[in-house]
């Protein structure tokens, strides 16, 4: 069954693009469509425990930056595909849990495969902090294509 609906998290790092290029490539051969996903935590920085010597403003300023950063990280997404003549969508969230609003989208959007990067962390570095990408492949009911 050839896969027509793609999802692909990225967050601008060049491991991530490797996996929109690889996307884009395979979508490109099947014929498919994607959708490029940025998943923004609720805020850019952790501010626990100093939230009182941050300013409003402060928050408000790093917010925004975020948004712009992941404007620009999915207008490449997109611009990779426009320039393979793939059909492709870009789609931004804010959540506490990026893995699971990657599988939330993948079953809202009807993608039927996700493709994204791994950063490899192993030991225990893996284990402190965590693997998004792990967490999809634990949860996610359809297939995942992992680009290292």
């Amino acid at each position: 069954m050839p896969y027509q609906h793609i999802l692909v998290p990225t967050d601008g790092s060049d491991l991530s693009g490797k996996a929109v290029e690889q996307a884009v490539d395979l979508a490109r051969h099947l014929g498919a469509h994607l959708s490029f996903l940025h998943v923004q935590s609720n805020f850019p920085i952790s501010l626990v425990g100093v939230g009182e010597l941050v300013d409003t403003s402060t928050v408000e300023s790093l917010v925004q930056a975020a948004r712009v950063q992941a404007d620009q990280i999915l207008e490449a997404a997109l611009a990779t595909a426009a320039a393979a003549g793939v059909p492709a969508r870009r789609i931004n969230l804010v959540s506490p849990q990026p893995y699971q609003a990657i599988v939330d989208e993948a079953a809202a959007k009807a993608c039927d495969l996700i493709v994204m990067a791994s950063h490899g962390r192993r030991g225990i570095t893996g284990l402190l902090l965590g693997s998004e990408t792990q967490r999809v492949l634990t949860h996610s009911p359809i297939p995942v294509l992992v680009v290292r």
